[in-house]
């Protein structure tokens, strides 16, 4: 959740980003409310606290005839005493219920608005052109048999896919390109659960208003994930860490689930919007002061993963609208698809600051000995969509597709994919 001392000391920073995101602005009036009436709950409980101690010091030292009077007016104040404590309980429950709907301050710069008031940051790399039909990627995908969305839907409904032959083969092989980028880059990997309990779903800030795109178990009370985010954040929970050497870095690899929710009718051929999908999430905590950097440190590792592949793409500062409720700001990636003429999303880059450690009680230590929260930040560096863009971007006039010179060591160094290849 947000820093109280912020709420109470700069309302209005957190006013305004509530209002940039088109948010309730009104939730900070309330959390200020709710902060005093905790604050003035927890002081009249301790304030009764300190008198029932000195009281039964009083009691311990009375003489016989007047214990009995003084026992009967400690057993009062115990009530009473035990009435302050469940109502400072009480508030302190109202302010995090309050506190915790509102969404992470962005950062200075990131624009306001919705999902089409991005800044556009660079645009990478020439468009590809063709002297000839370009193919979709369902069409390559169904022509190289890589793609299966027939018996994908047979097996398991809509928006799910077979990855067969040569597919499978590439979403391996650009999974374990970005997996040894992260090693090189000093990331520790992690396979991680895709099942986690609700407390750590909640504290990464995902049961928020995009509750309805997550799959939930109710007999085990558990939450698929749609990222290993989820779980690489969960990982150091209840923790103080150490970071005088620099920040823990770790990439987690794992399978994800999205119910897709609202998308009805949205990408529904090919593999751009599915249920399910592998991903290889990169993850830090880090010093919040350094946060920032850290930040482009990640973005820096998805440019070069998709320049390596050979992709036309372009970054975007995301407005603040269409960020998630614990990202203070967000870099997209987004590729250049030919057949549709337009860039989409393959990767992108949150700092969401303090905001989960807050939440997840994430910590280091200070040089004054206190502890505090520490930043986290997330990106994504190798995903299923990015096939999308690899095979309309490099594909040939019979259906071929070329492999770039960075992925054919992950293909036994495969140069050209061609229609019959299984």
């Amino acid at each position: 959740m947000i820093d109280a001392q912020l709420l109470r000391e700069n309302p209005d920073i957190v006013r305004s980003s509530q209002a940039a995101r088109g948010a309730s602005v009104e939730l900070v009036d309330e959390a200020l409310v709710a902060d005093a009436a905790r604050r003035t709950a927890i002081n009249e409980f301790e304030t009764l606290r300190a008198s029932q101690n000195l009281f039964g010091k009083r009691v311990a030292q009375a003489a016989k005839d007047e214990k009995k009077q003084l026992v009967a007016e400690a057993q009062d104040l115990a009530a009473r005493v035990k009435a302050a404590s469940a109502a400072a309980a009480d508030a302190d429950a109202e302010f995090d219920r309050i506190v915790g709907s509102i969404a992470n301050p962005i950062l200075d710069g990131v624009p306001a608005g919705g999902e089409d008031d991005f800044v556009l940051l660079k645009s990478v790399g020439e468009k590809p052109r063709f002297d000839f039909e370009p193919r979709d990627h369902l069409e390559l995908g169904e022509l190289l048999g890589a793609i299966d969305m027939g018996r994908g839907a047979k097996v398991s409904g809509a928006r799910f896919s077979f990855l067969r032959g040569i597919g499978a083969r590439l979403e391996l092989a650009i999974m374990n390109m970005g997996l040894d980028r992260a090693l090189a880059g000093g990331f520790i990997p992690l396979i991680t659960p895709t099942l986690v309990k609700p407390e750590i779903m909640r504290g990464t800030g995902f049961l928020g208003e995009h509750a309805d795109e997550i799959y939930y178990l109710p007999a085990d009370d558990l939450y698929l994930t749609g990222t290993s985010e989820v779980a690489l954040a969960g990982y150091h929970s209840d923790e103080i860490l150490d970071l005088t050497a620099g920040p823990l870095r770790y990439a987690g690899w794992s399978t994800c689930y999205r119910r897709e929710a609202g998308s009805g009718g949205k990408d529904t051929r090919g593999i751009i919007r599915v249920h399910q999908f592998n991903k290889l999430e990169m993850f830090s905590y880090v010093l919040p002061e350094n946060a920032a950097a850290e930040h482009e440190r990640l973005l820096a590792f998805q440019e070069n993963m998709l320049g390596a592949l050979g992709l036309s793409y372009r970054v975007i500062d995301t407005a603040a609208g269409d960020l998630g409720s614990s990202a203070a700001r967000k870099y997209d990636v987004e590729a250049w698809v030919p057949t549709q003429g337009a860039y989409r999303e393959l990767t992108s880059t949150s700092n969401c600051t303090t905001y989960q450690a807050r939440r997840l009680d994430i910590r280091y230590r200070t040089e004054s000995g206190k502890t505090a929260p520490v930043a986290t930040l997330n990106g994504t560096l190798a995903t299923t969509r990015w096939i999308v863009a690899l095979l309309e971007t490099h594909q040939c006039a019979d259906g071929s597709v070329v492999v770039p010179d960075a992925l054919r060591p992950y293909l036994g160094g495969l140069e050209i994919i061609e229609p019959d290849s299984l």
